[in-house]
């Protein structure tokens, strides 16, 4: 009785995992293709973007 149970269970996560198998690998495309496409930062863009934010004539 204990092993029709454990294979019930088994075979119960696997048409799950079989039913949400698409989702995930749209998922995991979308992930993939935005960080292939985010362009790589410039070394001193942080630097310059921060002193942009400063006004001199503040009073």
């Amino acid at each position: 009785m204990f092993a029709w149970s454990v294979v019930m269970v088994a075979a119960d996560e696997t048409a799950a995992v079989a039913a949400l198998a698409p989702a995930l690998a749209l998922t995991v495309q979308q992930i993939v293709h935005t960080v292939r496409s985010r362009p790589a930062p410039t070394p001193g863009a942080a630097r310059l973007d921060a002193s942009a934010d400063k006004e001199d004539d503040a009073p």
